[in-house]
């Protein structure tokens, strides 16, 4: 019989696990059985998509822009310091969860945002759940977090119970245990199952170890491209001289830049995409109005030397004397930034009647928004099934380990074992042995590995192949060839460890091939 979660389910990964909690749950002592209980909640719900990163690198602005609407407050508050869960719900409202577990219903503030001041003791607040009736929620959960880096450590603290960084993170300070969440608290904002990580022009240590503990705490081993991207953002900041290749151009540098960070992040995401947030959340919440599309063509008709004289800073370009009112500057600067108010000119003069509408849609396409959403879509939304089911394998695994009972842990171990030998079940091989070389705990050669990174973080078969937009005959024939070449590797000259790896990793190949020759089958 389906059980109501199971209806919700991403998948039959999902649902092999699913399965696999129900049947062991009357077989396990009371304390594992619960913790059973809270995987099956969070297989059954949205996959939970937290959006990390440093302190100032833009994170709220970028989730109101993913969202399509400005309900994250993006300056210093209250709320700023506290995880907030964007989720779907039938009826927008705010709810304030207590480390107690009492919950406190608040309205949106009149702008339309969650209150920057919530009215209570923040101390005593586990987390924000947000409920928008918005369609872009009802397959992701979006979770907002303080940012890493803060001064503040009870912000930290909660941003790191929530990526799985605290009981990784080495205790350096003497710090008091009233800055970490509770139990309660720690099952309620627990569950982030994919991170989408914010960074600015540079990638710092810790960036580096939060993204590592993220990975960590939501697979049986270190992960990796599998459930994590980045986002350079305000990539409209970066100076092209300082890029050696961009030849001047802002959004050549940026690239650039993103692809040097994606080396030195890699293997802990996917991939960095550049991105300008404010011009995002502008033209995708509302925010750029037919008056800000009229002030951007008066400024077109100013004279090409006096506006490229105002555009030098903020400062020239709300001072300087011209038709367009000051307090109107002001307001563009606020939500385009030079950059994109320069963009908007330009496009302007190219075609002058263009419609208020047009032109929002050209700043949304220089914001990078639509890539970073392409990109979500894939690693994310596509592999759900396959992310939510190793998380929640990885929650048994670990409820089974913490367990004094011996007969227990081999009850669970020897029913994962089952579920893991089913043909169905690949997939979450195929995500074990890329967490494995990922992480280096296999070693394999470096064009091995590069190997076994694109057939295992890539959704679609061409990319997986390393041959996007290849005719499907030469995607069997190529697959077919790998398989081939992976069991021989496997048989002859791999490490024991190497080997597990390349059974994998060929039957990946094996299956691919199949999926290619018959699409249909």
């Amino acid at each position: 019989m389906t059980s109501p979660e199971q209806g919700r389910l991403a998948g039959p990964l999902s649902m092999s696990v699913a399965n696999l909690c129900h049947r062991l749950q009357p077989q396990v002592s009371a304390r594992t059985a619960a913790g059973f209980a809270e995987v099956l909640r969070r297989l059954g719900a949205p996959l939970q998509v937290a959006v990390a990163g440093r302190i100032k690198s833009g994170k709220s602005t970028l989730v109101n822009a993913l969202i399509g609407r400005r309900v994250a407050p993006t300056d210093i508050g209250e709320c700023t310091r506290l995880v907030t869960r964007f989720q779907y719900g039938t009826v927008d409202r705010v709810e304030i969860v207590f480390t107690d577990g009492r919950k406190q219903v608040l309205p949106f503030a009149s702008d339309g945002m969650i209150p920057a001041e919530l009215g209570v003791d923040i101390e005593k607040v586990s987390h924000i759940e947000a409920y928008l009736t918005n369609a872009v929620l009802q397959g992701m959960t979006v979770i907002d977090t303080p940012g890493l880096g803060s001064l503040d450590a009870a912000s930290v603290s909660r941003t790191e119970q929530l990526l799985g960084a605290a009981k990784h993170r080495k205790e350096e300070d003497d710090e008091e245990g009233s800055d970490e969440l509770d139990d309660t608290s720690r099952n309620a904002v627990a569950g982030a199952e994919a991170v989408l990580y914010v960074v600015t022009q540079g990638v710092r240590a810790d960036d580096q170890q939060a993204l590592a503990a993220f990975t960590a705490a939501t697979a049986s081993r270190e992960a990796g491209p599998v459930n994590a991207i980045a986002v350079l953002n305000k990539a409209d900041t970066i100076a092209p001289e300082s890029v050696e290749g961009s030849g001047g151009d802002v959004w050549k540098a940026a690239t650039l830049l993103a692809e040097k960070q994606a080396s030195t992040l890699k293997p802990r995401v996917a991939d960095v995409l550049p991105v300008i947030g404010l011009i995002a959340e502008s033209a995708e919440s509302g925010g750029f109005t037919s008056a800000d599309a009229e002030a951007l063509r008066q400024l077109a008709e100013l004279d090409d030397d006096v506006l490229q004289m105002m555009l030098m800073s903020a400062d020239m370009f709300t001072s300087w004397e011209c038709d367009v009112p000051a307090g109107t500057r002001l307001r563009l600067l606020e939500k385009l930034d030079l950059f994109g108010i320069s963009h908007a000119v330009e496009v302007v003069r190219k075609e002058p009647e263009i419609t208020a509408g047009a032109l929002r849609r050209s700043l949304l396409d220089a914001s990078g928004l639509e890539a970073v959403r392409q990109r979500l879509a894939v690693v994310f939304a596509a592999r759900a099934d396959g992310i939510k089911a190793a998380a929640a394998l990885a929650s048994v695994t670990a409820l089974a380990h913490a367990s004094a009972d011996p007969g227990e842990r081999q009850r669970v171990h020897d029913a994962i074992e089952v579920l893991l030998a089913k043909p169905e079940a690949h997939q979450l091989r195929l995500l074990e042995a890329l967490t494995l070389v990922a992480s280096g705990a296999v070693d394999m050669p470096e064009d091995l590995t590069e190997e076994v990174l694109r057939v295992g973080s890539n959704a679609d078969i061409g990319a997986q192949l390393g041959k996007p937009g290849a005719p499907r005959q030469e995607l069997a024939a190529h697959a077919l060839e790998r398989a081939g070449w992976w069991r021989s590797f496997a048989s002859f000259g791999a490490t024991p460890a190497q080997s597990r790896v390349a059974h994998v990793v060929h039957r990946a190949y094996f299956l691919l091939w199949q999926q290619v020759r018959d699409p249909q089958g």
